[in-house]
């Protein structure tokens, strides 16, 4: 620790004698500065030993003295250091009682100890206290380097936190807190990841400092939570942050203090470019696992995959396609989509806010970042694979990568919702399977494109295969192509009708709802069943086609739906 006005009143060659003050020796010196100048205040920058001989000052008048003093600690001054001998035999009394007054530190300096012997000293000192600090921080470095190799980031955050005397957190890209030290931390470290997102919307690197909150519940939580100072580092050589370190202590921090925590940012940042090459390499083992589940090959992607995908291969899984479509197509799909169909809730305003702004208008990479963390949270094991301007994930049925998918997909459509964009920026368009086993990773892939097209017709963000399933063939008939062709066809029905020779459309609608009963539609109308049959004669007339045949009469029953659904 640097020198302190207790060590120089030790230092047996300077001789220095307390006379006022005694009960404030421990405050620190920063430096030692002689000066006769009757205001030496604009010179100063507080915690210095301030040496006087009294050559300008009168000493002996109270007020002056008390002045002077007020103006010393009000300046920061650390002490005052008062030569005899030279200008008075002895220090003054006004001297002595305006320090004590004061609360400052006033030390007696005999005649046979020159300033310079101080000024020496204090520098010896804080050289010495320098050196110590440097040592220290160098064998912090080595302590990291070897906790880090040995037991990787969480080893590294365990003696980071002994060399602060405080804790330490890692945060991962998308701000969920990956691993603590001690283990009470994790509260305190869950508590400022508002901060953590802040940090990450600079450009990396970038630190901050900020305060931790209480537990808002009262007395002590024990878990180490009270008011201590918290740094927060990003960590990454991009230009986005990978990873980010949050350090908390008690006070600010010391020189080997500092040597540490600059230790441990380095080490972090070379194990997260390091976890970036190796992610590489996966993301290339999990594209050939993938090839040889969709060929049908099970046992062989077991084997490649060995241990690094867990159990998935072996569980029900959902297959996730997810890809980017233009914003003017989407907009154009939804103005034609059926609204009954869309299905989803109120926008998410600060949630797909934040959403869009991390993604940086990648929202297909933003989604890889989102299943990828939510994954690391859970332990889920998940496959993700790059496949061109398409991502394929396969995650744990009912899991927490599915639901995160679910969630983005949510906030990204209530931006879309919210927002209005003119431009061509890149949308996006998710396609879940239903649950599938290894042996149905090919049908699983089907039913996800399947439901990404969905999606992609109807101008949503995501569409479950299950929800095509479940519900009815009627929307999917929502696309102009198809409202066309029921246009073209019930066409010469409806010129018929405008002539008001009879009502053909509503007619054939009864009939076909009632399955071709005549007397059941015949009611329905409250017509007379002859009637009902010369108006049936009458659409085989004008149509050119006959009502016997089943698949007409399925295709004049979706025309009919699809332009009830435009009426």
């Amino acid at each position: 620790m640097p020198p302190t006005l207790a060590s120089l009143v030790h230092h047996s060659a300077l001789k220095l004698t307390v006379r006022a003050g005694g009960e404030r020796l421990d405050t620190p010196v920063r430096w030692v500065h002689a000066s006769e100048l009757t205001d030496p205040v604009p010179y100063m920058e507080g915690g210095e030993l301030l040496l006087i001989t009294a050559l300008k000052l009168d000493a002996e008048d109270a007020d002056a003295m008390r002045r002077y003093v007020k103006r010393l600690v009000g300046a920061g001054v650390a002490g005052l250091g008062f030569a005899v001998g030279v200008h008075y035999d002895e220090t003054p009394k006004a001297l002595v009682d305006a320090a004590e007054g004061e609360g400052l530190p006033l030390l007696e300096v005999p005649r046979r100890t020159p300033f310079l012997a101080i000024s020496k000293a204090v520098s010896a000192a804080i050289a010495a206290d320098q050196y110590r600090a440097v040592t220290a921080g160098f064998a912090a470095q080595r302590e990291l380097t070897k906790q880090a190799l040995s037991d990787g980031p969480e080893g590294l955050l365990t003696a980071l936190a002994s060399q602060v005397d405080g804790w330490a957190a890692l945060y991962d890209a998308s701000g969920a807190v990956v691993a603590t030290a001690p283990e009470w931390a994790g509260r305190r470290a869950a508590r400022i990841t508002g901060d953590v997102e802040r940090l990450r919307e600079r450009a990396a690197p970038a630190s901050s400092v900020v305060g931790g909150a209480g537990d808002g519940e009262g007395g002590d939580s024990g878990d180490g939570s009270g008011e201590d100072r918290v740094e927060l580092h990003s960590l990454g050589t991009g230009r986005r942050a990978r990873a980010a370190l949050a350090v908390g202590t008690a006070a600010a921090l010391g020189t080997a203090e500092r040597y540490a925590v600059h230790s441990a940012i380095a080490l972090l940042t070379l194990t997260t470019e390091r976890s970036r090459s190796l992610y590489a390499a996966e993301q290339r083992i999990g594209a050939a696992v993938l090839r040889m589940l969709l060929a049908g090959q099970p046992d062989h992607a077991r084997g490649v995959a060995g241990d690094l995908y867990g159990g998935l291969l072996d569980a029900p899984y959902r297959m996730i396609l997810a890809e980017a479509a233009s914003a003017s197509a989407g907009r154009a799909r939804a103005r034609a989509g059926d609204a009954a169909a869309d299905g989803g809730g109120a926008p998410v305003s600060a949630e797909a806010a934040a959403v869009l702004a991390e993604a940086g208008g990648d929202l297909v990479g933003g989604l890889g970042e989102v299943v990828e963390s939510a994954a690391a949270r859970s332990g889920e094991a998940v496959l993700v694979v790059p496949d061109g301007e398409r991502l394929v994930v396969l995650a744990a049925d009912r899991g927490a990568v599915v639901a995160a998918c679910a969630q983005y997909a949510e906030a990204v459509g209530g931006a879309r919702g919210g927002s209005e964009q003119t431009g061509d920026e890149d949308e996006l368009v998710v396609g879940i399977s239903a649950p599938a086993g290894p042996i149905a990773a090919g049908a699983a892939y089907k039913q996800a494109e399947q439901a990404l097209s969905v999606a992609r017709r109807r101008g949503r963000v995501l569409v479950e295969h299950e929800d095509l399933a479940a519900g009815s063939v009627v929307p999917l008939l929502a696309d102009d192509a198809v409202r066309a062709f029921a246009d073209g066809l019930l066409r010469p029905l409806y010129e018929h009708d405008a002539t008001g020779r009879g009502d053909l459309v509503a007619s054939l609608r009864a009939w076909l709802s009632r399955h071709g009963q005549w007397d059941a539609a015949a009611a329905d109308l409250g017509v007379h069943r002859h009637t009902l049959r010369y108006r049936m004669r009458r659409v085989e007339e004008i149509l050119g086609r006959s009502l016997d045949d089943p698949d007409v009469r399925m295709e004049l029953w979706l025309a009919l739906k699809t332009t009830a659904s435009a009426e």
